[in-house]
């Protein structure tokens, strides 16, 4: 089996706790594990997310949107209608409003100072799917003192630049699809720092990505290639959305470091059997 490798320092605590875990790798429960056969339609609720941490996930991903009276909800979603019993974009509607939707049929969709409230001990992964959520979440994790709590990403790059203005680098950040470019296409780590200012702390890519200009044909995004220029670059590699055995021991052994996945038990197991899970924390869980 091909030994881990070292991840780099970033400089960000919220990563580089792995530096004090030799092997271990960070494990992200994908809005809270959300194709766990207990977990069918419960993404993203308080449910789903205190399965992950009860399997002893302690990096939960969600997205975040703002309601139309400024508070930050934790769904992918611009809109109620896939996940809930109600319809309606959320920057239409009020907290009260959102409240009255079911997803599930029993669980409410909760707002992220619910979950950060409801799981102290946890880091969480955010993707920023509104503009309006971009200054909401920099005041959220300023009135949170979340700085080390809290790795936040966007597909859109005029809302992380604005976020990363907004917090004065003191957050870590993932790579917009524009960067994730540079890394992937430069030929050294130093071209890419000066590309990209140093400002990215990892990159959250899929493991392949189909190209429609190429006839559609799938693209390997994460190669040994990348995963070297990131770490000499400083930044972490992170894969999503991986449920399968077999695909996760492939990156594994390329030495990412981090897998997003829906399946929370699979990616456990395979952590487990490779010696990489991190069985031993040191921070109590929640026991709500």
């Amino acid at each position: 089996m091909t030994s881990p490798a070292t991840p780099p320092a970033t400089g960000h605590p919220y990563l580089d706790r792995l530096l004090d875990r030799p092997g271990t790798v960070l494990a992200l429960a994908h809005r809270g594990g959300a194709f766990h056969p207990e977990l069918e339609g419960l993404e993203n609720t308080v449910a789903a997310f205190e399965h992950a941490v009860a399997l002893g996930y302690s990096y939960l991903e969600t997205d975040v949107h703002v309601t139309r009276d400024g508070v930050l909800l934790a769904f992918h979603d611009s809109v109620l209608d896939r996940v809930t019993d109600r319809s309606g974009a959320i920057l239409d509607l009020t907290l009260a409003q959102v409240r009255e939707a079911s997803v599930g049929g029993r669980e409410q969709v909760p707002t992220l100072a619910e979950l950060f409230e409801r799981f102290p001990h946890a880091r969480f992964n955010i993707d920023i799917k509104s503009e309006g959520a971009v200054a909401a979440l920099a005041d959220f994790v300023s009135a949170h003192d979340a700085w080390e709590r809290v790795l936040v990403g966007s597909f859109s790059p005029r809302r992380l630049a604005t976020f990363r203005r907004l917090t004065g680098g003191r957050v870590p950040t993932s790579a917009h699809p524009w960067e994730v470019l540079a890394f992937r296409l430069l030929p050294s780590a130093r071209l890419v720092r000066a590309l990209t200012g140093g400002r990215v702390a990892a990159l959250q890519v899929p493991h392949r990505r189909r190209v429609p200009l190429a006839g559609g044909c799938s693209v390997r995004v994460v190669t040994p290639g990348l995963v070297r220029r990131a770490h000499a670059a400083g930044a972490h590699v992170h894969v999503w959305t991986i449920d399968e055995p077999e695909e996760m021991h492939h990156l594994l052994g390329l030495g990412v470091d981090g897998l997003f996945t829906d399946r929370t038990d699979v990616l456990r197991d395979v952590l487990r059997t490779r010696g990489q899970w991190e069985e031993a924390r040191d921070e109590p869980r929640n026991e709500h």
